[in-house]
């Protein structure tokens, strides 16, 4: 556990002990140990609020009908915190308690941070939970857009930042291969197959009109026209179908390969029709009282459970409907024995949430064992105008496009620029400027910066050796801790403070399904970093002080290197 979350904890118990004191003495109103409120501590907005804040006093006031400020006022009077660096404790506005601490505490952040290397931010919050999350999903019928790249790019990091916080997880991606889709996939691509061979067919109007298609066809028919042409049409649509996926899925994979994204599983909804899963599933609905017969379908009772309308499962024609597949799936991955599943959609599938939420309860399952992320639209822009067609597949612009252009860490690090549930605008330009303006540059810039330092420093001889990118300076024996307390500087004290909310930050970021947090906090060291470098003189500063700020310039290459990296996005020693 790293040392801030050490402290954090020791002084949350601090806190939640002066409760149970100050209920004890009759200070809250009576209420009994179980009524207290669980302690949490949070950073202040403002670093004038105090290194850390809790309501704990607020909500126990609100439980025992008190003023929360003099709850607050006993609370203190009962808080032995010992060993805990507190310097001062504030009353303020309604009952919120700021805890200020001595910055001595900061100076072992550096050297946690120098101590853990590679795996400081790593907590074991999560130990013995299995995680799933399912991104992108997307149809094989076409390219990766830009839509899906910021699915991959959430979903991912996402994925990195709850391993990092000690889950179990494992990635997954449900390849839409079944249902009335592909049919009519395969008709689009039987037209444009006769096409090639140079009759005069029409498109139907809801078929898959982009171009990459018609190019597939074209090869296929130059190389094996004869062989397709003598199958019956149903047959010849079935085998182009299944064709054309394999050849769009191993795009897709060769995209997201690009993009820095892998999955450990790739489930076909193939798969559900092939073994009986969705009957099955079907059964034991019918089987829990869950659905019933109207007009010809076979519904399920969603509403009983907070959906707006009850859902069918099978149409009057006895085909299962997508919701139907959507329910064997969810069931298989709770059978695969995840305490959590998180899928992340997009925008258009927000409506989705209650009636899958439903469908986890009708199966008896915890509706909250499901959690859905919703990504938003991305408005690409070039120099601030709207970019709209692909040369290529005649749809929105393609991620292979987009990566080729600006490179995979700048569309990376802009997809999770902003939360997921908002809407993000995406300037081409702006992705390839190498200035302060580029969010990822400035970001990149940083970690180089801070190598430039160190080489420099090897050549100033003041170090041996510059640190390997995998080393620190105080595990590879190059620097002594000692002068840490010099460490004094109004930005030396903010920059070690940020240092010290990593851990946490990837807890939180795992836990609210939310790794935007650690873009902004990879921005947020990194201009911490460049006003320490500006207002704090490092090399040709006396030596005990020159090799403290070295050391806290390592672990801040160290911290942003990690965050970078569960960002999926790479940390150059040069640039």
């Amino acid at each position: 556990m790293s040392v801030a979350m050490e402290l954090k904890g020791r002084l949350s118990r601090a806190v939640a002990e002066a409760l149970r004191r100050a209920a004890a003495a009759g200070e809250l109103g009576g209420l009994a140990p179980e009524e207290l409120p669980p302690v949490a501590l949070e950073v202040p907005r403002e670093r004038a609020h105090g290194d850390w804040s809790t309501n704990a006093a607020f909500l126990a006031g609100r439980a025992a009908r008190r003023d929360p400020r003099q709850v607050a006022e006993a609370l203190l009077r009962f808080l032995a915190a010992e060993g805990c660096y507190l310097q001062r404790v504030e009353v303020a506005g309604p009952g919120f308690i700021n805890f200020y601490l001595d910055p001595a505490w900061l100076r072992e952040v550096v050297r946690d941070v120098e101590r853990s290397g590679l795996s400081y931010g790593r907590t074991e919050v999560g130990r013995g939970q299995r995680v799933q999350v399912e991104f992108v999903s997307a149809n094989p019928t076409g390219p990766l857009h830009i839509g899906h790249g910021r699915g991959a790019a959430v979903g991912s990091a996402l994925a990195s930042a709850l391993e990092w916080a000690g889950y179990e997880v494992s990635r997954e991606f449900y390849i839409n291969d079944a249902g009335n889709q592909i049919a009519r996939f395969g008709e689009s691509l039987d037209v444009r197959f006769r096409q090639a061979l140079g009759e005069k067919v029409e498109l139907p109007a809801d078929g898959y009109h982009g171009q990459d298609l018609a190019e597939l066809m074209r090869e296929l028919a130059e190389r094996e026209a004869d062989r397709y042409l003598r199958l019956p049409p149903a047959e010849r649509q079935e085998k182009l179908a299944a064709y054309a996926m394999a050849v769009k899925l191993e795009e897709i994979r060769r995209d997201l390969a690009a993009f820095g994204v892998a999955f450990d599983v790739w489930f076909p909804e193939s798969r559900l029709h092939a073994e009986g899963a969705i009957q099955r599933v079907l059964e034991l609905l019918r089987e829990r009282g869950m659905t019933y017969e109207q007009d010809g379908a076979l519904w399920l009772a969603t509403t009983r459970f907070g959906d707006d309308k009850d859902r069918v499962l099978v149409r009057q024609n006895g085909i299962p409907t997508y919701f139907a597949a959507d329910v064997a799936y969810h069931h298989n991955k709770m059978q695969r024995g995840f305490h959590q599943v998180i899928d992340v959609w997009g925008a258009d599938h927000h409506g989705y949430i209650p009636r899958m939420k439903a469908a986890m309860a009708a199966l008896g399952y915890d509706p909250a064992a499901l959690d859905v992320v919703i990504t938003q639209m991305v408005n690409l822009l070039r120099e601030g105008k709207p970019v709209v067609m692909s040369k290529r597949a005649g749809q929105l612009v393609t991620l292979a496009e987009v990566v080729a252009e600006v490179g995979r860490d700048a569309a990376r690090f802009l997809f999770l620029l902003r939360s997921a549930d908002s809407h993000l605008d995406f300037d081409l330009e702006l992705a390839k400027r190498q200035s302060d303006e580029n969010p990822v540059y400035y970001a990149q810039y940083a970690h180089a910066r801070i190598s430039s330092l160190l080489r420099q420093a090897a050549e100033a001889r003041v170090l041996e050796r510059p640190p390997a990118q995998e080393e620190t300076l105080l595990r590879a024996g190059l620097a002594a801790d000692e002068g840490l307390d010099r460490l004094t500087h109004p930005t030396e004290v903010e920059l070690c403070r940020l240092l010290a909310d990593f851990p946490e930050e990837v807890v939180l970021a795992a836990q609210r399904r939310e790794p935007h947090r650690l873009t902004r906090y990879v921005l947020d060291v990194a201009a911490a970093f460049h006003s320490f470098y500006t207002e704090c003189r490092v090399l040709g500063s006396e030596p005990p002080l020159e090799k403290a700020r070295l050391l806290l310039a390592d672990a801040t290459r160290v911290v942003l290197r990690n965050a970078l990296q569960i960002l999926g996005v790479r940390a150059p020693e040069r640039m």
